[in-house]
């Protein structure tokens, strides 16, 4: 893995009704690549190659406009390293509260 991706997408609709589906959708189409992902309340963050991950990337805005979306702004933080990057667990393991 060298590389992970924190994805917001926010669709151009003007209820919340509207959106949730087309924010359904993208996340489903983000994990129908079966890589190690986590949905937060503000991004969905992805691990994986590059490649695959910018591929994931340029189709989200895509996936929101065949979901209904008339105009999407798509939010992107990418952490690269040919050497590899830390894991989201290695990143947040020892500040989530112990149930």
């Amino acid at each position: 893995m060298n590389a992970s991706v924190a994805i917001q997408v926010l669709p151009s609709v003007a209820t919340n009704e509207e959106l949730i589906p087309i924010v359904d959708a993208a996340i489903d189409y983000i994990r129908s690549f079966n890589l190690n992902m986590e949905v937060g309340p503000f991004e969905t963050t992805i691990e994986g190659d590059y490649d695959t991950l910018m591929e994931i990337v340029k189709g989200c805005a895509k996936v929101c406009e065949e979901a209904g979306s008339p105009g999407t702004m798509v939010y992107v933080k990418i952490n690269y390293s040919d050497e590899g990057v830390l894991t989201m667990e290695e990143k947040v393991t020892k500040h989530r509260m112990e149930e």
